[in-house]
This record gives structure tokens, sequence and C-alpha cells, in this order.
């Protein structure tokens, strides 16, 4: 235990290394990651005795993945200069303020709901990229509000997005052999459900949908209560609870379809359905005043916002440049025709099958080391918003200096992002490969060696220690398919180890804090804060997002070990309990002193 100890520490010193500099120091990322590079490489190479080459193989291979990232932050940058440009972001923010003026409500509908059906569609840090900007530019968000609201929405609906990879993809080939087939204790026990590969993944995912559901219940009303204490006039958090009934009726409207989609049609379209019909049921009712807030809440006026609320974009600035009037519907359209295109290719097999076929660029064996990469430029959602863009400039008959200026924008923002991405997506990289496929020291790799470490402590506990583990996989990954691929199988046999009834379900455990992950991973909130220029706060929203990320993990963890181990008044009921009481006394103190639990500074410009 001893040696196994120190080799988790030494793994996760890249990680702390990171987190400290990013949430003590307040560093930005594009400072934090080249020191995590750095020290990754050292205990890759010291301590790991992966050799020189291995470790550049890895640094090449993150780095094409970052090629990739920063093509989707290119495009949602290009999409909303597009929408700037064309004047139909004024359009578009009537149309909310329409509905209604209340902030509280346009967040719980754009990024809850239209979130959802756009992870649902697209994935990979996609709705946060979409839905930071459209609250930034369209209805005039603080920058750090509308990217809080993005990340706190990764939550719920990611174990389903993209049209389901988190679980086709990621638990399908996590929980495979080499051979591609079930490991052989999973197909034990599909066997004994009487199910082949596919069949045992959806039916793990009809678990996870409902863990998701228990849990995901509050993530609305936590988003405004965040939003309403860090942003608001008065800092108040009981502005948030005062929309509790709509924020429930709004979770409600997603998760019932979400679920009842999941368990009849598989895991393909959950969240992309639940995102959808939630929204226009929504829309509709909120339309109708039903459970609309009596009293209207905005922010501050933007003379008393606080720096480090706002990015390099004003939307004040963007918004006074834009005089033409244009229809809802052409408006909207770039979304729709998004949609559209993010519904074509990835369910008609022809256009899908070009696209992850001919269409892609391998990168094999990058230095002789097995170590490959595939460049799916064209299936990516860049190449998506870029195909939007262009329809757009006819729809909307938009000039060539719109167009010009629309590019020279979207092509500056990149630049702040590229260095942070092209240093973590490499740390990832060194982390992820550092298996006996690629050391000489031949242990597990760094990410296992965390996970076995902390089942070692955690021992019949660790459905409750399960979740975390998949979010420090989506941490530092950035993605809930590759956490999934790179835990599934360990946790099962975890599961099995403890003496679960339905190992399973620690595997939906994974999956469930891997989507949870989402919310802290560096990836996301780089390329979120990229689309609303605010670049080098990248702690500041981490800080606030690891809170609902926390509580996210503890309740699915306490949620798990009761469907496995039994309702009773066990370790599972003790952390539930644990986590209602924490929600319950907080609520009641902000109740009674409504700014008492905010630390930040008053909303003045310093």
């Amino acid at each position: 235990m001893d040696n196994l100890g120190v080799l988790a520490l030494l793994a996760l010193l890249p990680i702390l290394v990171v987190g400290t500099l990013l949430l003590g120091f307040r560093w930005p990322a594009r400072t934090a990651m080249p020191v995590g590079l750095a020290v990754v490489v050292v205990v890759a190479l010291f301590a790991w005795k992966m050799s020189l080459v291995a470790v550049s193989a890895s640094i090449v291979q993150g780095l094409l993945i970052a090629v990739g990232l920063l093509w989707i932050i290119f495009g949602a940058l290009l999409m909303l200069e597009t929408l700037t440009k064309s004047g139909a972001l004024q359009t578009i923010r009537a149309g909310f303020t329409t509905i209604s003026p209340d902030r509280r409500v346009q967040v719980i509908i754009v990024a809850w709901l239209f979130g959802s059906f756009i992870e649902g569609a697209a994935g990979f840090g996609t709705p946060a990229a979409v839905v930071a900007p459209l609250l930034l530019l369209a209805l005039g968000f603080p920058a750090a509000a509308a990217v809080m609201a993005g990340l706190i929405i990764q939550s719920t609906p990611v174990s389903f997005g993209a049209v389901g990879t988190p679980m086709l993809t990621g638990l399908g080939t996590g929980l495979a052999d080499t051979s591609g087939a079930l490991a052989p204790e999973v197909q034990a026990r599909a066997d004994a459900l009487g199910l082949d590969h596919l069949g045992f993944v959806a039916h793990t995912a009809t678990q996870v949908a409902t863990i998701h559901a228990i849990v995901g219940i509050l993530v609305p009303l936590i988003l405004v209560t965040l939003m309403c204490g860090f942003y608001g006039e008065k800092r108040s958090f009981r502005s948030g609870l005062a929309v509790a009934p709509f924020a429930v009726y709004a979770a409600l409207a997603m998760i019932v379809p979400y679920v009842t989609v999941a368990y009849l049609l598989g895991p393909e379209f959950p969240a992309m359905l639940g995102g959808f019909l939630g929204l226009v049921l929504v829309m509709f009712t909120s339309s109708k005043g039903f459970l609309m807030p009596r009293d209207v809440w905005d922010f501050p006026p933007r003379e008393r916002w606080s720096d480090r609320w706002m990015g390099t974009v004003d939307p004040t600035k963007e918004a006074a440049t834009l005089t033409r009037n244009m229809s809802m519907v052409r408006a909207w359209s770039p979304y729709v025709i998004v949609a559209a295109l993010l519904l074509v290719t990835r369910n008609v097999p022809a256009i899908k099958e070009f696209l992850t076929g001919p269409a892609v660029l391998p990168v094999d064996n990058i230095f002789g080391t097995g170590i490959s990469q595939n460049m799916e430029l064209l299936y990516s959602p860049g190449a998506i918003f870029l195909l939007a863009c262009l329809i757009t400039y006819a729809l909307h008959g938009m000039k060539g200096e719109q167009i010009r200026a629309s590019w020279k924008v979207a092509g500056g923002q990149l630049g702040g992002a590229a260095f942070a991405l092209l240093c973590a997506v490499p740390l990832v990289r060194i982390f992820i490969n550092s298996g006996p496929d690629f050391n000489a020291a031949g242990i597990d790799s760094m990410p296992v060696t965390v996970a076995q470490a902390a089942a070692d402590v955690a021992g019949q506990g660790w459905p409750i220690v399960s979740p975390f583990i998949g979010a420090l996989g989506a941490f530092v990954a950035g993605s809930n398919t590759v956490s999934n691929m790179m835990f599934a199988l360990f946790q099962f046999n975890t599961g099995l180890g403890i003496g679960a009834s339905s190992p399973e379900t620690v595997a939906a455990l994974q999956a469930v804090g891997g989507a949870a992950g989402n919310m802290v991973a560096v990836h996301n909130v780089v390329a979120a804060a990229a689309t609303v220029g605010l670049l080098g706060r990248e702690g500041d929203l981490i800080r606030k997002t690891i809170l609902p990320m926390t509580y996210y993990c503890l309740a699915a963890g306490g949620v798990g070990y009761l469907w496995i181990f039994g309702f009773a008044f066990n370790a599972g009921m003790v952390v539930l309990l644990v986590v209602i009481a924490a929600l319950t006394l907080t609520a009641m103190r902000m109740l009674r002193k409504p700014d008492a639990l905010n630390p930040e500074v008053a909303p003045v410009r310093v």
C-alpha cells in the first residue's frame, strides 16, 4: 500500500500543481498549464519510466487533439460574430425579453434547456461555447456569469451528449477487452441478464439516466442561486431561491422525457429529446405566465460591475452598432441550421460513415510508438459552425465588410485560447498514455493508479467515491467519453470486489461523475472563456463550478450506494442526509442573511 500510495501521490502531482496555481494563486490557464506539463513530463520520465519517445509522441498526439478543440472554438466564435454583425442578436434578445425580462428565467431557458439540446446533438463542450456567448451578446449577461451558466449545465445531459457517445463509445469501449468484445467478467454479468454487448451498455445507461434524474433535478435551482449570489445587485443567493418552483418545473420538463427516452429508445437521444421537448414546453408555458416570478430580477447597472465579471467582449458596444430589424425566424435560423446539420451528420449513416471514414485525416504510429490520432475535422462541430456561417451570410444578406470583420474578430479571440490548450491537452495525453504499454516500470497508468489507491482506502464505501474518480477523469481529459474509457472496466471490477449485486451500477456512477467533471474540466473552461473574452480567469470560474460538481458527485454516490446495497440506514443514506442537511441549512442561512455566504467583494469596479 505504501508504494501504491506514493505512486498515487506522484500521479496526482501534476493535477495538484495545476489546481493550486489556478485556484490558489489564480494564475491564468495559459501560465499554469505549461508548469503542469513540465511536472507531468518529469513524473512520467522518472517515476513511470516512460521513454522520451513515448512522452514526445503523447505530446504530439495532444497537440493534434488541441487543434481539433481550437477548430470547434473558432467555429463557435465565428458563429457569434456572424450573428452580431448581421444584427440577429438584437432580435434574439428581444424575443427572450418578450417571454420574460427576468434573468433567472432567461438563464434556465437558454443554458439548461437549449444547452441540453445542443449537448445531446453535439457534445464535446459545444454547449458552453454556444450558451456563454449567447447569454453575453444576445442577453447582456456578465461574461463570468455566462460562462458559469454554460459550465454548470455540463452535468445531467452530458452522459448522453453527441447522440450517446459517452455511453456507446465511452462505456462500450471501456468495458471491452483488447478484442473489442466485452471483458470476460462483464460478459458473464451480461449473460446473466440475457443481454449482448449493446444491450448491456443500454441497460447500464438506464441506470445512468435514473441517477442523473434524481441528482439533476436541483441543477437549474443551483444555477440561478449561484448566479444571483455572485452577480446580483445585492449579491443575494435568496433571489435565486425565490424562483424554486419555476426552476424545479424546468428541471422536470427536461428530465421526465430524458429518462423516458433512455428506457424506451436507448442511449442516443435522452439529452437531445429531453432538452428539445423541455425547451418547447417551458417556452410555451412561460409565455403564458405559468410560474413566472412576480418580481423581475436583473443584474446591477454595468458601470457597477466588477472588472472580474467582464471579458474583453463588450456587448453594449456591439449592440450599439446594430441597427437592422430582422424577423425572429431569420435571427434564429443559424441555430436551427446548426441543430439540423448536427442531427443529419450524426444520424444519416451514409453521411456519418463518410465524415468518420474517408474524410478523416489519420496520423498513425507517431514516432513508431503505436500512438495514433485521427483528425475528424469535417465531422467536428467546428465544421458545422463554419458551414452554418456560410449559409447565414446569404440568409442574412451580410456585406463583405461585415463578413471580413467577423473573421478578423474570431481569429483574434482564438489566439488567446490556443496556448493554454496546446499545453493542457499534451499533459492529459501523457497522463493517460503512461500505462504498461509505454513504461518500463510495468505499472498501471497514472489515472488507474490513483483510482486503485482510492479503492483501497474506500473499501466497501467505494460507490460513494466512484463518481469522484469519473470527475477526475473528465477534469484531466476534458471528456466524459474518455473518462469512461479509462475507468469503466476498473469501476466494474471494483464493484465485483465489494460484492455489489449489480456491478454495472458502479460503472454507471463512473459515467455520472464523468459528466459532472465537465463543470471543472480545464478544456471546457478555457474553451468557454475564449468565446466571451474571459481568458485568464479560469481559476475564478472553477472556484464557483466546483461547488455544484461536489454536490453532484456526493449526491450521486449516496444514491448509488443505496441502489447497490439497499434502501436502509447505511453509508449511502448518511451521505444523502448530510447533503440534504447541508443544502437545507445553506438555504435557511441564505433566507436569513442573503449575502452571508458570498466571500467576494461588493460589485464595485476595482
